[in-house]
């Protein structure tokens, strides 16, 4: 079974206040990403997630999507090949707009 990590939008903000610069990728569509993004994530929607394997660190990445059901998807499937160490952003953007 494969597993990987999960990381709250509270914790991501308080990594982010913190000054680190963690590597974020958000798998949302081109027109979701352009109601905004975390700052400094990297646009690479989902589907494109399998040819462009060379762009993803072998270290840390959080995925990000709209729910954390696509990013989390985009997990296991990193997860299973071996690929780094996936991190999920547990409720995704949705979450991530409810922090004050």
């Amino acid at each position: 079974m494969s597993t990987y990590d999960v990381i709250t939008a509270e914790q991501l903000k308080a990594r982010l206040d913190a000054g680190e610069k963690p590597v974020m990728i958000d798998v949302r569509e081109p027109e979701e990403v352009a109601q905004g993004m975390i700052e400094g994530a990297i646009h690479i929607p989902m589907g494109q997630i399998p040819d462009r394997l060379h762009e993803i660190p072998q270290g840390e990445v959080i995925f990000i999507c709209r729910s954390g059901n696509r990013s989390g998807k985009v997990c296991e499937y990193l997860s299973m090949l071996g690929h780094g160490k996936p991190v999920n952003l547990a409720g995704g953007m949705l979450a991530w707009a409810r922090l004050p």
